[in-house]
């Protein structure tokens, strides 16, 4: 009982600790990577916060068994260098002891996982293919980043604003270029507005400005000044996909059990289901030698674990792909990491058997005496 207690107390204090840190670790490559996409004009600036958001709830599950994983080795470990273990093993205990208290306490992790799979997952997906689809969407002009040049939908066009105001209605100092079969309009103007007709379509309006046309390879352009003019803006359809089985439902994978469906309903049955192989193999992994330390036992088990996940999206790819049955891939990669770990299990606690060789020396030793 006092070794369980130290074991839940360890494992919690080191659970938070690494989940912690992992978090903070994806926060800040998805920071990154999503500041550089904004910056580039593919993604909302306003739509940064919420889609890092949304991303932590799409890989939460990932952070959780890597946690529950590294957790559970590195206590273990540390009770082996520390001879905790050997002190476990002369009370009469055995390794498989050990299997009661690391399962109760990886239960929470399994079920969290399992709700995050299954239930929240897909709703965050879909949140960010919302928000990225509203900004793909928009108007030409909505589209443009204060003080920079932006090209059009039919890539016949390319607008620069100078600055915007917060709705992103009235727009200043506006430099827009546009082909017309073999010549060029150039439209500058001091400012103007987004306005919306009868029929649904919008026009930016602009004021007191300039045109300029003329043709390729021509010196001469026609000037034209005008204090109102109209530019029609381009939409794109406004139907979300959901053909990316990602953003489903599980419900709606279940109801449409196509190729694509049942491999992401693969990967997300998966996930509760590593959680609870990669406690059990943190067990016998986290046997060491004090000779060669604990470093090689943690470079062992990631590998084991990025092999273990990457079979599993060769299994989800494959399933996809129609190349093996849903039948078969939804337990074959997991049924190999039992069997590696009911097999360490069994070298841990079998007692070393001795040789006819060394059994005939001892006799020999003995009649000597």
């Amino acid at each position: 009982m006092l070794f369980r207690k130290a074991l839940r107390r360890d494992l919690l204090n080191l659970a938070g600790i690494v989940f912690s840190t992992l978090f903070v670790i994806m926060v800040t490559t998805s920071l990154i990577r999503l500041l550089g996409r904004a910056a580039g004009g593919r993604v909302d600036t306003a739509s940064v916060l919420p889609l890092i958001a949304f991303n932590a709830i799409n890989v939460l599950p990932v952070l959780l068994v890597l946690t529950l994983y590294i957790a559970v080795l590195t206590v273990l470990t540390r009770a082996y260098r520390d001879s905790e273990m050997v002190v476990w093993f002369a009370s009469g205990q055995s390794l498989l002891a050990w299997i009661r208290p690391v399962l109760g306490f990886a239960a929470p992790f399994v079920v969290l996982i399992a709700l995050v799979a299954f239930l929240l997952a897909p709703w965050a997906n879909r949140q960010a293919a919302e928000y990225q689809q509203r900004f793909a969407q928009r108007e030409d002009v909505s589209q443009v980043a204060a003080g920079r040049f932006r090209e059009s939908v039919s890539a016949n066009r390319v607008f620069f604003v100078e600055s915007l105001d917060e709705a992103q209605n009235q727009v200043r100092n506006v430099f827009v270029t546009q082909r017309q079969g073999e010549g060029i309009v150039v439209v500058v103007s001091r400012g103007g507005q987004i306005e919306r007709q009868e029929n649904g379509e919008r026009f930016l309006v602009l004021e007191n400005g300039r045109r300029y046309d003329g043709g390729l390879g021509r010196l001469d352009f026609r000037l034209m000044e005008f204090e109102r003019y109209g530019i029609r803006l381009e939409q794109r359809a406004t139907a979300l996909s959901d053909d990316r089985a990602r953003i489903k439902t599980t419900w709606e994978l279940l109801r449409d059990p196509n190729e694509r469906n049942l491999a992401e309903l693969l990967w997300r049955i998966g996930l509760p289901v590593s959680a609870i192989l990669v406690a059990l193999l943190a067990i016998p992994l986290s046997a060491m030698n004090p000779r060669i330390g604990r470093s090689i036992n943690l470079f062992a088990a990631l590998l084991v674990y990025v092999l273990y996940n990457n079979l599993m999206s060769v299994a989800q790819a494959w399933v996809a792909q129609g190349r093996i049955d849903f039948s078969i891939g939804v337990w074959i990669v997991h049924a190999a990491l039992a069997a590696i770990v009911a097999l360490m299990f069994w070298q841990r606690i079998r007692l070393p058997r001795r040789s006819l060789f060394s059994m005939l020396a001892l006799r020999r030793s003995r009649s000597a005496a």
